[in-house]
């Protein structure tokens, strides 16, 4: 999902869409499809809006990658993730598939362990976690000891939630899923949202699954992470 603004992210994203924001010498974007090269992803779709000719003129159809890209134009940012990932349903089709936030990016490892979860065959869903402090403002996830996810709360009031584990931005779904998002109902923040499709699928005894991450989960939504982001990656590829 790549079409939002990213309006806290100015000045970087006066210019660009927030996925072309350059970190460790390329594109935050050209390092999340490096990731899922990595662990066999052959062919991906982006959600894009915001400057999206940013996009298409930097990776085209995706052969200069070796991936065949996709782009899919979402006619308004703003409405939830859930409705941006229900434009993809025809690109999927009948298969399971990756779904990844165009601005979180971690160790390809992580894309691999969540994958792989998935493909043990007992779930609907995997997801990957990320252990913070304090998971209120962001979206709490709450498991039992086996990883299986029994509730879910985006953007809570800062210091409401007992849970550490985070919603770290990349999903593996069955087809089924879009049942779910086409189901999703609407939050207090007046949109549709991935993790309220999650809880839905949780409600009606669909196994979702959390895989805890073991790197760093490296985002990009203000200023500063833009340079801490770059070091984290300069540093890894030294």
């Amino acid at each position: 999902l790549a079409a939002g603004r990213g309006k806290r992210l100015a000045p970087y994203t006066d210019t660009v869409p927030k996925p072309m924001v350059e970190v460790g010498g390329a594109p935050l974007l050209r390092h999340i499809l490096d990731r899922l090269q990595a662990v066999e992803i052959r062919e991906v779709y982006l959600v894009v809006h915001y400057l999206a000719e940013k996009i298409e003129a930097y990776f085209g159809d995706g052969s200069s990658i070796g991936m065949p890209l996709g782009y899919i134009h979402q006619e308004s940012p703003t409405g939830g993730t859930a409705n941006a990932l229900l434009l993809a349903e025809s690109f999927v089709g009948d298969a399971p598939f990756m779904m990844c936030w165009g601005d979180i990016l971690t160790h390809a490892s992580e894309y691999r362990r969540v994958r792989d979860r998935f493909g043990e065959g007992d779930c609907d869903a995997a997801m990957i976690v990320n252990y913070v402090e304090d998971a209120s403002p962001g979206g709490a996830v709450y498991k039992e000891a086996d990883g299986r996810v029994t509730r879910i709360v985006e953007k809570a009031p800062t210091g409401t939630q007992t849970t550490h584990w985070n919603n770290g931005g990349i999903f593996v779904f069955s087809p089924g899923a879009f049942e779910f998002l086409r189901r999703t109902p609407v939050s207090p923040r007046g949109e549709r949202e991935i993790p309220g499709a999650i809880q839905l699928m949780v409600d009606e005894g669909r196994a979702v699954y959390a895989v805890e991450m073991r790197h760093e989960r490296m985002d990009l939504t203000r200023p500063e992470d833009v340079p801490r982001v770059d070091r984290i990656l300069r540093r890894h590829e030294a």
